[in-house]
This record gives structure tokens, sequence and C-alpha cells, in this order.
């Protein structure tokens, strides 16, 4: 691949970033990355599979940061992957969506390793944001 190009798409894909990031979002870039995560977590986590797609930028981003922003039960930790980028971290971040098909956008909420409520994109696309927040939101009052 050309140096052009990645950098061409490393500039694209920065504002899709950084709207998950200025959330409180922190990026799992590596494998590495995303094992040290899960190895050492304790309590809540938000798990954000971010992408390119037009039900990312539309749904999944706004109302995940809507929710996080609006709720008084929080998971403990926001942690996301990009599909399609970092594709060896989201790949082993997706192991541990266990008996949960691959899907971008998704957000899992994790109870230490245990995925215990999964919004896969089916759930997003074709939803409108509000529905994706009350969806969030029931998910931290019932889990965080």
């Amino acid at each position: 691949m050309s140096m052009a190009y990645e950098e061409y798409m490393k500039q694209m894909l920065k504002p899709m970033r950084e709207e998950l990031v200025r959330a409180g979002f922190k990026e799992l870039l590596t494998e590495e990355d995303v094992e040290q995560f899960i190895d050492n977590v304790e309590g809540t986590t938000l798990v954000v599979v971010n992408s390119v797609c037009g039900c990312a930028a539309g749904l999944a981003r706004p109302a995940v940061t809507q929710a996080i922003m609006q709720s008084e039960k929080k998971p403990d930790h926001l942690v996301t992957v990009f599909a399609g980028q970092e594709k060896e971290a989201t790949a082993k971040m997706r192991e541990y969506f266990t008996g949960y098909e691959p899907s971008s956008p998704s957000m899992a909420l994790l109870k230490g390793k245990e995925v215990v409520h999964f919004i896969p994109r089916h759930e997003i696309e074709g939803h409108s944001m509000e529905a994706i927040m009350e969806n969030l939101l029931a998910a931290f009052e019932q889990n965080c």
C-alpha cells in the first residue's frame, strides 16, 4: 500500500476516532493492547467496535456518546477498537464476544470478561438514535 493512501486514510478516519476519544473512550490499537486490557480489567466495560459506515457515524457513535453523558450509572471503563483498521485488535476483542457474530459497528457491555449485553449492527442500522440510547441506558441501569 502506498504511503499516500495510508496517510489519506489516517486523516479521513481521524474525526471518526476522535468522536469516541472525546467522549472518554480509550482506543485499543493492537492485539497486545486488547489482551493487556482484558487480562487486568475489573468492573464493567463498554466496548464499541467502531466503523466507517454511515450507521456508525449517524447512529452508533452519537447514541453511545449521548448515553454516556446522560446516564447516572456508567461503565467503569470505555474502550474502542476500529473494525477494518486495527484488524488484529478487533479480531482479538471479538474473541471475548462468545456467542455473538462479528458485527460492526457494535457495542458490548462486559462485566469482567463476560458479555452481559450486546448490540449488533442490525440493532443499530434502521433504528433511531434515541432507541439505541435507550437500549444502552437500560443496560447501564441493569449492569453498572
